[in-house]
């Protein structure tokens, strides 16, 4: 497999490590000091792109992308009121972009546990629940995309949150989601349901980026031999 990297960050990086050791090429690796690079007829010699890029310039990397008729792999978040607009294209152009707020497939068996703890807790009384999310102080976007996923699958399972707010709720139907940023602190997740006699906790906390770095390779095999808009519950048959 033929793979462009758009962004050459440190997942890039890690990315570019895991494709070689599974056998792929990295035929471009474009970030912003090769911008002239990025064309389409660069593009066209590829046979996926993975972008880990910056929330700014995401949605104009996929449109390039498409215009080459290549597959996308995406795990840049902070653009998502674009989304439909990419699912469109999938649609009506027959383009493939694989998102995932998070690659990860330990993250991914997590969500699926956020959802089944959710149902379980909406039929108890006395329990509110809130997010907390702890990355590295590069980060641009608060929360991050994986915090907002699982605020999403909390709201659609536990009837008593109708919205999430960053920080601070001001009235019980609002889902907190706490973000903090320090040190290199790859990413912790933590959903907690509190009443007045205890509380309920789930955790997960990434030791390094190699499992997203994974999950996004892993990804990009999956686009191969798949087409349309898909996702990380696609790629691990939930």
């Amino acid at each position: 497999m033929k793979i462009a990297l758009i962004g050459y960050g440190k997942m890039g990086k890690e990315i570019e490590k895991i494709a070689l050791k599974r056998k792929h090429e990295i035929i471009f690796k474009f970030d912003i000091n090769n911008t002239n690079e990025f064309t389409v007829e660069n593009l066209k010699k590829t046979d996926v792109a993975i972008e880990f890029s910056q929330p700014i310039s995401a949605y104009e990397n996929y449109m390039n992308c498409f215009k080459a008729n290549i597959p996308v792999v995406s795990g840049t978040t902070g653009w998502l009121d674009k989304l439909p607009d990419i699912k469109q294209q999938c649609k009506d152009n027959n383009q493939t972009f694989f998102y995932a707020s998070n690659f990860s497939v330990g993250v991914n068996l997590f969500f699926k546990l956020n959802k089944q703890l959710a149902n379980l807790m909406k039929i108890v009384e006395g329990y509110d629940v809130s997010i907390s999310e702890t990355h590295h102080t590069e980060k641009k976007d608060a929360p991050s995309g994986t915090a907002i996923t699982i605020a999403e699958d909390v709201i659609s399972n536990f009837d008593k949150k109708q919205s999430w707010v960053k920080e601070n709720a001001v009235n019980n139907t609002e889902l907190a989601i706490r973000s903090f940023r320090e040190g290199k602190i790859p990413g912790i997740h933590t959903v907690k349901y509190e009443s007045d006699v205890d509380y309920i906790e789930i955790t997960h906390s990434a030791k390094s980026r190699k499992g997203f770095a994974l999950g996004a390779v892993l990804a990009a095999e999956f686009t191969i031999i798949n087409k349309g808009f898909l996702t990380m519950n696609d790629l691990l048959d939930f």
